[in-house]
């Protein structure tokens, strides 16, 4: 089946097309609907009738934008009319919820009038919180959106012009400054005079590029001044009209330092691209044929050429989903009235600075890991990188404030918490501890500290302020490592080969030697694994917390801690948790790494450090100890365990927590079972610390919850030590080394 097959497919199973609308308030119960609807709606419309900016306070249109379109230059297929354009404008609105969560209305206008079109959207002016034009054919485009942000007191942008130029804008940024050039300096050529191109040359401008230096051809050649005069080009091509002789496209790019195509595909050939200056930029972007093939203008030339195209399946592909939605996201959450360019350089600006940061391993993973860090072949970021969000659309609120289109203010740092949220509970939850950790950051020793994620992990700790990272490993090693992945810092490394380790080697032999270790056994222990000197130096006092487990399976990186370290002088068990969060709930699941058959008094334990973990994350934690039996349904030494758990809590005055159990682990979570069939249940609301009977079951109901249930995870966390310890997975990703290392600092912030 080809994609057109799969693409119909697609859009016509059940239910057809790609959107719907959802409720975000309850509506289960007659009360429920008398709020939603009559009567009790009278009461936010009167609100909003005595102060029109209400709507945003009672209504969604402070995150709702129209996506316009009249169908008449959809891309790739031309002029095909509204109603067909409605499954690319469908799309747009998928998009703008992925990457923003931002809701959207289709609009496909059957007017082909630009005057029909203005009064057409600015009487929808009430419904929307901003207006996304799509696909609207040059000349008309132009002057729709220019009337549209004349007569709106929204945000109007028309997508097919400035996302692309502004994409492409950060593009150039970064393109100039990798080939040593000045953006005054360069003469820039462009294929194609139509919106998209218009806008970005313009847009080169405002960025610093001079007007003068830019030739702009259409199919018939360079737009100059004697065809301004004779040939009746509209105003805009007029807008780029030079006082040059006339020629076509080759002639424009003999020297050019950078090319922009807008086009066609296959009409630049190498003895153009050869024809260019040194080093030169090429953004090739007709699609699905770019001007000229990513590896015929590579082959083109000895030198560097900087190229991008509109493709996936190039380096540097230059697409729009890198724009819209986060500079539509910073403009809602400022209630601006217009997007303008400050707005845009702004989003440029950021993108192209994010281009220059450590890429996460899950964008990495997701483009077939192939390597993404800065230069000719990675000069912006991947729309798939999470981290845009946080970048641009930060950047475009603090431009709208500044140039004073923004009717509300925010503060910068407590947004970008917001706009983690809208991501997922476990980026919030996560929110609170690095929070906390960056208040007194600590020391933070990393074993396997030659690993690539580790060393990436400590280049993140330290640039974000969570911790102060000391990489365990071989000094030359990961100084190598470091300049080779291009980050920018000079990092702590204890290097176990050099230096006087002796007092190390005598501490565990002094901790091991009535458990069969010599001293020369750990002499070689300290100096050959990381995870015993990491757990040796942070015994001592010289560092405040231990992360390992990278390369190891668990139960051997958990040893040398446990060993060395041990359990708190309140503690006889460790435990593994894991944080899970859903859209609207979290649950700390326990025990899901260490204990395989635990007892009532181990079980009790786990509960109460849970309980410790939960309120680090401002969590107040709620036990239920997990059985397949409910209060007694069931009795024998498996449902024993955990109801004599629950009782032995129950009966610690130390404990001020609620607890109940054992219970199903739908009784635990599901509030109508809980409150219902057992109202005598100490849980009053439905339980958050959730205690499996073994480690069996722990880790295969987290993986459940997790897989199935498309919970977040975080951890696991390991409580109960002495010290703050955490065992990372083998595989985690760099952002859960990161993440760890700041529960790690909190959990040496309570010791104190």
């Amino acid at each position: 089946m080809g994609l057109d097959e799969d693409s119909m497919d697609y859009h016509r199973s059940d239910p057809p097309g790609k959107i719907e609308i959802s409720t975000t308030k309850p509506t289960n119960t007659q009360r429920d609907l008398s709020l939603a609807y009559s009567p009790g709606v009278a009461a936010p419309c009167e609100e909003i009738a005595a102060d029109e900016n209400e709507a945003y306070s009672y209504t969604a249109k402070g995150n709702l934008v129209g996506v316009v379109s009249n169908g008449s230059a959809v891309l790739g297929l031309g002029d095909i009319g509204a109603q067909a354009s409605k499954p690319v404008m469908e799309g747009k609105g998928v998009l703008f919820k992925r990457f923003a969560d931002i809701d959207v209305f289709d609009v496909e206008l059957d007017q082909e009038d630009p005057g029909d079109i203005v009064r057409t959207v600015s009487a929808m002016e009430p419904t929307f919180g901003g207006i996304n034009l799509e696909d609207i054919k040059a000349p008309e485009c132009f002057e729709i959106e220019e009337r549209l942000r004349e007569e709106m007191s929204i945000p109007v942008f028309h997508d097919d012009q400035h996302g692309t130029a502004i994409i492409s804008g950060a593009a150039l940024l970064n393109a100039v400054e990798i080939n040593g050039k000045d953006l005054e300096d360069l003469k820039i050529v462009f294929s194609g005079a139509g919106a998209s191109a218009i806008a970005s040359a313009r847009f080169y401008v405002s960025l610093g590029a001079r007007k003068e230096n830019i030739i702009m051809c259409d199919s018939s050649g360079i737009i100059t001044e004697d065809r301004a005069r004779h040939d009746g080009l509209n105003e805009f091509k007029q807008e780029f009209a030079r006082d040059i002789p006339e020629g076509d496209l080759a002639d424009a790019m003999e020297g050019a330092d950078v090319f922009v195509g807008l086009s066609v595909g296959g009409i630049v050939s190498e003895e153009m691209v050869r024809s260019m200056a040194a080093d030169p930029i090429i953004f090739a972007m007709a699609n699905p044929d770019p001007e000229i093939g990513y590896e015929t203008a590579k082959q083109a030339r000895d030198d560097t050429v900087i190229m991008a195209t509109g493709r996936s399946d190039y380096p540097n592909m230059v697409n729009n989903v890198l724009g819209f939605p986060f500079i539509f996201r910073g403009a809602l959450d400022v209630r601006a009235s217009d997007i303008n360019e400050d707005m845009k350089i702004a989003a440029a600006e950021a993108l192209a600075e994010l281009a220059k940061q450590d890429v996460p391993d899950a964008v990495v993973k997701a483009y077939g890991d192939q390597p993404l860090q800065f230069g000719p072949e990675y000069i912006i970021p991947k729309p798939l990188d999470p981290r845009v969000l946080f970048q641009v659309a930060p950047a475009v609120a603090e431009a709208a404030i500044e140039s004073g289109v923004a009717r509300a203010d925010l503060d910068t740092d407590e947004y970008v918490e917001t706009l983690e949220a809208r991501l997922g509970k476990s980026r919030e939850m996560m929110r609170v501890v690095l929070n906390k950790a960056k208040s007194d950051p600590k020391r933070v020793a990393l074993a396997e500290g030659t690993d690539e994620k580790m060393i990436r992990a400590a280049y993140q700790i330290q640039d974000q302020g969570i911790a102060e990272p000391v990489l365990i490993g071989d000094h030359e090693e990961i100084a190598a490592t470091a300049a080779d992945l291009g980050l920018d810092f000079d990092p702590e490394v204890a290097d176990p080969a050099n230096g006087d380790r002796e007092a190390y080697a005598e501490r565990l032999y002094e901790l091991r030697r009535r458990k069969g270790i010599t001293r020369t056994e750990a002499g070689d222990l300290v100096r050959k694994d990381s995870n015993y000197f990491g757990s040796v130096m942070v015994e001592q006092g010289d560092a405040d917390a231990l992360l390992t487990g990278l390369t190891h399976h668990y139960p051997s990186a958990l040893r040398p801690p446990l060993q060395v370290i041990g359990t708190a002088p309140d503690a006889n068990y460790a435990a593994g948790v894991y944080l899970l969060t859903f859209k609207n709930r979290i649950v700390f699941c326990a025990d899901a790494t260490v204990n395989q058959n635990p007892d009532e008094d181990v079980l009790a334990e786990i509960t109460q450090h849970t309980a410790d973990l939960a309120r680090r994350f401002n969590v107040e934690p709620r036990a239920a100890m997990l059985s397949y039996s409910n209060f007694g349904s069931v009795d024998n030494e498996g449902t024993r365990k955990p109801r004599r758990a629950a009782e032995m809590l129950r009966e610690d005055p130390a404990v001020d927590f609620p607890v109940d159990g054992e219970m199903q682990a739908d009784t635990a979570v599901v509030e109508d079972i809980l409150n219902g069939t057992y109202e005598f249940s100490d849980l009053d609301e439905p339980a958050n610390v959730l205690v499996f009977p073994n480690l069996e079951a722990g880790n295969i109901g987290y993986k459940l919850l997790q897989r199935l249930g498309g919970a977040g995870a975080i951890g696991p966390m390991l409580v109960g030590m002495d010290k703050p310890v955490h065992v990372i997975q083998r595989g985690d990703e760099v952002k859960d080394i990161v993440n760890l290392a700041g529960v790690a600092v909190v959990d040496a912030q309570q010791s104190e």
